[in-house]
């Protein structure tokens, strides 16, 4: 064999043994050790393109919490941050099951490069109030950004239909994860731990991400009843547990007694439960379950009377906890209202 065709066999051995290698290479995950943290899979930005969608910018906001009153943009970030954004509203009982997550997520790593951004969509009409936003977050201890979204465009930017749900976006401004709803704690907090370690190693920081993760809240087990919306705009049908249906007025958002004495009788499944109301001016509920005053199953919200009654005083516009019991079980709830103007919006079971 001539040197020539030698060196034409080796040149044709090495492109064989390099397409293998390539192919190869292509199967299996890209891996590297960033702060401690195994990232696997990470993506160049032109294959980020054709795998993410980009991130939706906010839109027409109705004001801001927690920035010291400057805007704040998803776009100011890139390249800078992780951003994590989570849509919600504050009478949602899921949204609060999964705040004490956020802040967690929060304290831990808002110095390892990441921000949350809630971005509060209102279920109803009181939630469009600033005050009212701005109060919850207090009460939920919720320090990171918050942008009210009330005309529903950041929503609509990301084609959102969920309370809670959030959209992980990575230093390049791509959503890479999103989860709807309650749980997968563990999965979003690895996914913000990665998109964290791409970051640092993406600006050349030393330094190392907790691989920790936070402790889960064990979920309530057995039959839930479904969420109940007293206004014709959810649920056009009768209201059968509005007791007389005479002395109350269905709007399309909730229903207002409009005389004393008054009641709602419902019997339902779950271990909590949730109602979502207010008042013009307070309005005291007498509460009882299966005809007797609530026991050691009384929510945060109910008081007892030096009479030996249980009753819940309503006005500020939010959830109330009404039922904080041990197990699931079926019972017959009565809230009777001793006065005109209470505006039932929810009643919601844990």
């Amino acid at each position: 064999m001539t040197t020539s065709k030698l060196i034409l066999s080796f040149i044709l051995l090495v492109a064989v043994l390099s397409g293998i290698y390539y192919l190869n290479a292509e199967k299996t995950p890209r891996q590297s050790a960033v702060g401690g943290i195994e990232v696997q899979g990470v993506l160049s930005k032109a294959e980020k393109e054709r795998s993410y969608p980009r991130a939706k910018e906010i839109t027409t906001p109705d004001g801001f919490i927690n920035t010291d009153g400057a805007p704040i943009t998803i776009g100011e970030f890139v390249g800078k941050k992780v951003v994590l954004i989570d849509f919600w509203t504050y009478s949602c009982i899921n949204c609060q099951r999964t705040t004490p997550y956020l802040n967690a997520w929060w304290e831990k790593y808002k110095d390892k490069g990441l921000v949350i951004i809630g971005i509060h969509t209102p279920e109803f009409e009181f939630e469009k109030e600033y005050q009212n936003v701005l109060n919850a977050t207090e009460r939920l201890e919720i320090k990171y950004p918050v942008a009210l979204d009330n005309d529903y465009s950041t929503w609509n930017a990301y084609k959102n239909r969920f309370w809670p749900r959030k959209y992980l976006i990575d230093i390049d401004g791509y959503v890479i994860y999103d989860h709807i709803g309650e749980g997968a704690y563990e999965e979003t907090e690895r996914k913000i731990q990665e998109a964290l370690a791409e970051r640092m190693a993406a600006l050349g920081e030393d330094g190392t991400i907790e691989q920790s993760v936070t402790k889960e809240i064990p979920a309530a087990r057995g039959a839930r009843s479904p969420e109940i919306y007293f206004g014709s705009a959810r649920e056009p049908e009768e209201k059968s547990f509005l007791r007389p249906i005479a002395d109350w007025k269905v709007t399309p958002e909730f229903a207002q007694n409009v005389s004393s004495g008054a009641s709602i009788v419902y019997r339902y499944s779950g271990k909590d439960v949730f109602f979502v109301a207010e008042a013009d001016e307070e309005v005291v509920i007498e509460v009882s379950r299966d005809g007797k005053p609530l026991g050691a199953e009384a929510g945060i919200d109910v008081i007892e009377t030096a009479d030996g009654k249980t009753v819940v005083k309503i006005k500020e516009a939010r959830l109330y906890t009404i039922i904080q019991d041990k197990q699931s079980e079926t019972h017959t709830l009565e809230l009777r209202i001793q006065k005109p103007g209470l505006k039932a919006f929810t009643f919601t079971f844990g």
